[in-house]
């Protein structure tokens, strides 16, 4: 079973570190969870932690306030060190320095064009893993040099097909992918550009097209976090 870390960077709680946990763990403002925080924007039974497919994954338990992951407000998400996770006013950081540090040097590896490890393998260069594994202090300082690298360490990254799919859930994501691919591919065939080819203009219905295709995948993600959830 995975033991996972996570330390408090903001909020009432700041400072504390929660070592060796072990899955499932929930996070609330509740006596009986895992983590109690004192943030009274934090319900009672905030977020859940469980691994899945070797996978860990943050489900968000129907909180008042709701949960971001890097910024983005999620109801599921596979979480992979580094992770920023906000509750109310508080800030969760996933991992240990040497487990972030391990990641880091796995994505610098592979945009220098180094060998690239898998993400969840551990396989990194030796230089790159002496280098980035030195703890720091007890303020957290992610270690890299460059502020380009802090920012790319969080923009999203392409994931992973489900593993273990059924023959008809297999089906259904190929449907469904299907279906984005047709839709973006004709709202690519329709735009034009400015006279100095330096602009893409889109009409009314262009743009409405596109907002109704990200409103599409809005009701997805909603229904695939709770699938009970219907159309409320």
């Amino acid at each position: 079973m995975t033991q996972i870390t996570l330390r408090v960077l903001d909020g009432s709680d700041r400072g504390r570190v929660f070592e060796a946990l072990q899955t499932p763990i929930t996070i609330g403002r509740e006596e009986g969870n895992t983590i109690q925080l004192n943030d009274e924007r934090v319900s009672r039974y905030h977020v859940k932690i469980q691994e899945d497919n070797d996978r860990l994954v943050l489900t968000d338990l129907e909180s008042t306030n709701g949960t971001k992951v890097n910024g983005e407000d999620i109801q599921l998400r596979i979480l992979r060190h580094g992770d920023m996770i906000s509750v109310g006013r508080s800030v969760l950081l996933y991992g240990s320095r040497e487990e972030i540090a391990e990641r880091m040097a796995r994505f610098r590896s592979g945009q220098n064009g180094h060998r690239v490890g898998d993400e969840d393998d551990g396989t990194m260069l030796p230089e790159e893993a002496q280098k980035y594994s030195r703890a720091g202090s007890q303020d957290f300082d992610l270690p890299v040099e460059e502020e380009e690298m802090q920012a790319a360490f969080h923009t999203l990254e392409p994931p992973e097909i489900p593993e273990r799919l059924s023959p008809s859930q297999a089906a259904q994501l190929s449907e469904l992918i299907d279906y984005i691919h047709i839709r973006l591919r004709q709202l690519l065939a329709s735009v034009e550009t400015d006279k100095r080819g330096q602009n893409i203009l889109l009409d009314f219905k262009q743009w409405q097209d596109l907002l109704d295709l990200q409103s599409r995948m809005a009701e997805y993600l909603r229904k695939i976090a709770d699938p009970n959830r219907g159309d409320d």
